[in-house]
């Protein structure tokens, strides 16, 4: 009977008018909520009667269908934390419950999120308030990432900081700007060795130095313009690491600079580089004296011996003092002596459709089979945006939009129980029939 299907739609439209005010009070409730998604409902009719021309229409009523749409932006919000963590653009930060540390990376599901407030635990784990613990790629000790599965989690692992951690930084380069003087090698000077002392930094952060002796060639008559160099490691007992007869351009066009170097022994001379490949204690130290004709590394002008530039890398343990993340995803640790290293890598998550993802508390989210399977992208490469440090995603709720849909659906669902009303009094008006 129509009038009963009338009744049924009304009852329909009470319920899906029902399930559009929830999903808006749920974005009202989590407009300043961090990284929230909005949530909204749709509307499609039932059809019963289809036939053209029927002289007889039962009405079919509505269905709702909620959904949420993860694939929408929220605005970065800027914040004082440097790990307040953002994605500028597509893509997820990978994550998993506290709950689920120590479990086997296959047994624990990939879990996914925008943005969050991370923090160290006790134990140096980052995670938010809510537990979710930030996963990366760990660095080895050289700084790089090694090469892992994009399509499973193996390789991720709980992104640790231990905030009471020191490290060094072996010194692997050094540069020699030194001026001998050009009166040392003519004949009747005095033939004096001029000495040079260079602090480096050993493997274990302990400093050492090269001691390097510049030996004059005194000639019978003229000028030699020869010096001999004697290089000394302390931390291998002050023995011999390397000798080297230099000798000097006097020529107007590159006077002063070198000619040639003659390895007598120890580590090999590359012209190509002006670099001496010596070997310390603790492995191997590359020592720039320049190239042949350049003016910048070892010169012999004028009666002045002066280290003129004297550069090297490296630095003494320090503590550690700042942890950031850029826009590639790279964790790196800054310590006190201006040492920093690269501790972990953030990939971004992506899948194809982000709004089949299952929604999850907290702004997680997880994988489906209607979102499809995930793949790890660097930060910045494929369709991934960036990761943003000192940043929080904020919510994608409209306010001003949602209470406009609330009056909307305030009057559609009055409206529907005006028609349950009219239908009972019709109802009633049937039964009034028989009396």
């Amino acid at each position: 009977m129509s009038i009963s299907s009338s009744l049924a739609a009304g009852v329909a439209g009470l319920n899906a008018n029902a399930t559009r005010l929830a999903t808006i009070a749920d974005n009202i409730a989590n407009s300043g909520t961090y990284g929230y998604k909005r949530a909204a409902a749709d509307f499609s009719n039932m059809v019963i009667t289809n036939a053209r021309g029927s002289g007889v229409y039962s009405a079919g009523g509505v269905r709702a269908s909620s959904f949420r749409l993860i694939e929408e932006r929220g605005a970065l919000v800027g914040t004082s934390n440097s790990l307040d963590i953002a994605v500028a653009g597509r893509g997820f930060l990978p994550v998993i419950p506290e709950v689920s540390m120590g479990s086997a990376s296959g047994d624990v599901p990939l879990m996914m999120t925008t943005t969050g407030a991370f923090r160290t635990d006790s134990d140096g784990v980052l995670k938010t308030d809510s537990g979710l613990v930030l996963l990366g790629w760990p660095a080895n000790s050289d700084g790089m990432i090694p090469i892992f599965p994009r399509d499973t989690m193996v390789g991720l692992e709980p992104i640790v900081i231990n905030s009471n951690q020191t490290a060094g930084d072996p010194t692997t380069s050094m540069n020699l700007g030194v001026n001998l003087p050009a009166t040392g090698t003519e004949v009747g000077a005095a033939g004096t060795a001029l000495p040079l002392s260079v602090e480096y930094f050993g493997n274990l952060g302990t400093s050492e130095s090269l001691d390097v002796l510049f030996t004059p060639t005194v000639p019978a008559a003229g000028a030699s313009n020869e010096w001999t160099m004697v290089v000394r490691d302390s931390a291998s007992g002050g023995n011999i690491i390397g000798e080297y007869t230099l000798t000097f351009d006097d020529s107007r066009a590159a006077g002063g600079t070198l000619a040639s170097v003659t390895v007598v022994s120890g580590g090999a001379y590359d012209p190509a580089t002006g670099q001496l490949a010596l070997t310390v204690a603790g492995g191997p130290l590359g020592v720039s004296i320049g190239r042949l004709g350049d003016p910048n590394g070892l010169t012999q002008l004028s009666d002045g011996f002066a280290p003129v530039s004297i550069t090297k890398d490296g630095s003494p343990v320090g503590n550690l003092t700042s942890v950031e993340v850029d826009q590639n995803g790279y964790i790196t640790a800054t310590y006190d002596t201006g040492f920093t290293r690269r501790l972990y890598q953030i990939p971004l998550v992506d899948v194809p459709n982000p709004n089949g993802l299952l929604s999850k508390s907290n702004q997680t989210y997880q994988v489906s089979p209607d979102s499809g399977s995930f793949f790890l992208w660097d930060a910045g490469s494929g369709p991934t945006g960036s990761i943003e440090g000192y940043a929080r995603e904020g919510s994608t709720t409209d306010v001003a939009a949602e209470l406009t849909s609330l009056i909307q659906t305030q009057r559609a669902y009055s409206s529907n129980a005006k028609v349950i009303q009219t239908v009972d009094e019709m109802l009633q008006e049937t039964t009034n029939i028989k009396r």
